[in-house]
Parts: C-alpha cells; structure tokens; sequence
C-alpha cells in the first residue's frame, strides 16, 4: 500500500564514521541508546551493551566519569557487537585512556576539557584512530559567558556555543564531527537545529534531553525529533527516557518507522479495541510485542479483533489475525486467508508465523549480498 510521504528531502551534510557506522549523508539514520550501569562494572555494563544491541541499537554511549571507568572501555569495546562512544566531561585524561583503549566515537565539547594544548592532544589522537567526535550542546550547561550575553538559555545561545566548540576543532583541522544541542524545551531544542541547519554541513545527532518517563518522554521526544526529521533535519538520535534504555531504542525506531525513514522488526498494526473484539487484544498485542522484539527484518502483523476492518487490514500484511466468532479466528497470509486460530493457540502460532517470514526475509537478502 502506497502512501503520501511526510518527509522533506533530506539535509545534505558530511558523513563521518562512528566504527562501521556511517553517520550522514545518504546514511540511515542511526539509533542510539546509552549505558546507566556503573561503567567500571564491566559485567553489568556488558550486559546492558548486549541488550541495547539486540534490540536493534546501531551505537550505544558509555559514561566514562573517571579512571576506571575509562580503562574498563578496552574489555567492552572487544566484547560488544556495537559501536562505543565514550562520553568525556572535564578531564582530556580520561578521553585519552579511552582512545587508547579502542572506543570508536567521543562525545566531549572542546572548550571544557582544558587548555588547548590539551584539546590538541585529544584531537591528534582521535585522529590517529579515525575516531569521530560529537560536540554535545546542553541548555542546562550553556557556558557563563553566553549567559550574561542572552539572560538565560536561548536557542541562538547553543547554536553560538556549539559554534565556538566547532572553531576550536576546526582550527586544528579535525572535521570527523557530529553536533547535538538538546534542550528539554522541545520548542527550544527544535528553534536550536532549525538555526544551525542552515550554518553547518556536519551530521546531527536529534535528541529532547531530560524528556522524562516512558510515557512522556516519548511523546516529547516523537513530536520534537518528529518535527526536524520531517524537515529533513537529522541523522541519528537518541530518545531519551527515565525508564530501561531498551524502550529508548524502541521508541527511536518506532518514530523513524512512522515516518517511513527506516524498516526495522516488526511494525503491529493493531486495533484500539472495543465491545465488538472476539479475543482480548490488548494481551495478544502486548505479549507479541515481548515475545517479537528480538525480529529485526520489517514484517507487518496486523491485530485486529472483529471483521469490521481486520479484513482489509489483513491484506494489507505480511499476517493477519482477525477475531471470528466462537472462538475461531481467521489467519491471513501475504494478504490472504490461509486457516482458522483457536484461542488458545493465538499468540504462539503468530510468533511462528511472524518468525518463519522473517526468516525467509533474512535468508533472502543474504542470497542478494552473497553474505
């Protein structure tokens, strides 16, 4: 089924690397989650790593608030199937352990880890590994100058920080950068990219800082990110959430899977619900949610309880379920009846029919790269 698109063309920028993942461009739009572990706790920390990837996370960022915490990078970065970034405040020391400990992406702003002889140091050695930097702008630590220029934290006053970080790393030639200014205002954080889309040609990295719980935060965040990727305004993100890292990775793709920006897992299409449905909806829906987040190929499922639209959603899928009298529910395959469903049965006969598809997906596609 066709439809109109709500995406402007996509803002022409530079690509960068972060490891395997290109950043930019023609790129797709990455997904990133962060760690909340004690990094220096390299099981816990280990863990998390692999449970973001699984769950589709193209880079996952790692606080490195000390020593320990930095030289603990070198286990993780050899252990996890993702890209590292290392998340740097203050001390260039700990950005250089992290270097030499193998991350692949840096997340600092130059002006506050010391002298430049010190952010020389730093660059060189990112340099040295092909390591990218992102500039990461926050409206609650807008440096103490540009807060008596503006009186409190503006839009133009992150873009004019972010601009005074980009200067220090241009000057010393390094231009591997990626940019965020984050805001927990959406209105401000979308005003701030809007500007510095029209200055600057690097990658930017969306994200609505301190957007809260689950459930408010991923408003915040779909309606902000929304609203720049729809403009063509982004190139990897975070949704940033009070709650599991996990539920960030899924709201991040759910949003770039609205907009039709990116295909990943399983997109459910399923009813709000009412008087009419034949089965309970709302708990088939929520167990094949737990039960499928390990899918990444993009196949369509619709939900639907009665026959009013479950047929013609049904169509529309890769499976359908509609709910049918007596406890007997139609099964559509490829957009076509194909066998009735006990109730009993629902929610392990849609996992393997949704495991078998994407399945043959996955072998289908390694045939085409020859992989």
């Amino acid at each position: 089924m066709s439809e109109p698109s709500l995406v402007a063309p996509r803002r022409a920028t530079r690509t960068i690397h972060v490891g395997r993942v290109v950043v930019g461009g023609t790129a797709p739009i990455s997904v990133q989650s962060m760690t909340n572990t004690p990094t220096a706790d390299i099981g816990a920390t280990g863990r998390q790593i692999d449970l973001l990837d699984r769950a589709g996370a193209d880079i996952v960022r790692v606080s490195c608030p000390d020593m320990d915490a930095a030289q603990a990078m070198g286990t993780l970065v050899r252990n996890a199937r993702v890209p590292l970034i290392a998340d740097i405040h203050f001390d260039y020391r700990l950005a250089l352990e992290a270097l030499n400990q193998g991350v692949q992406g840096l997340r600092i702003n130059p002006g506050n880890i010391g002298s430049k002889y010190r952010v020389q140091e730093v660059v060189q050695a990112a340099r040295d590994r092909g390591v990218s930097i992102r500039i990461g702008v926050n409206a609650g630590s807008l440096e103490k100058e540009l807060l008596a220029r503006y009186g409190e934290p503006t839009p133009q006053a992150m873009v004019d920080s972010a601009l005074g970080h980009i200067r220090i790393l241009e000057e010393l030639d390094f231009r591997e950068i990626k940019i965020s200014l984050k805001a927990s205002s959406v209105g401000m954080t979308v005003a701030a990219y809007r500007l510095l889309a029209e200055q600057v040609d690097y990658p930017l990295h969306l994200g609505i800082t301190e957007a809260g719980g689950l459930l408010p935060g991923a408003v915040k965040s779909s309606i902000g990110l929304g609203l720049l990727l729809a403009e063509g305004i982004g190139d990897t993100l975070r949704v940033s959430l009070t709650a599991d890292p996990v539920e960030e990775v899924r709201v991040g793709f759910e949003i770039l899977k609205a907009l039709r920006l990116r295909t990943h897992g399983v997109n459910i299409i399923s009813c709000p619900t009412c008087s009419r449905q034949e089965f309970n909806v709302i708990d088939v829906v929520a167990r094949l949610e737990q039960q499928l987040a390990h899918i990444r190929e993009p196949v369509a499922l619709s939900v639907i309880g009665c026959v009013v639209n479950g047929p013609g959603e049904a169509k529309e899928t890769a499976i359908g379920l509609v709910g049918g009298g007596q406890g007997s529910h139609l099964l559509y395959r490829d957009g076509r009846p194909c066998g009735k469903i006990n109730a009993s049965e629902l929610v392990d006969r849609l996992v393997t029919e949704v495991e078998q598809v994407a399945a043959t997906m996955r072998h289908d596609q390694q045939e085409l790269t020859g992989s």
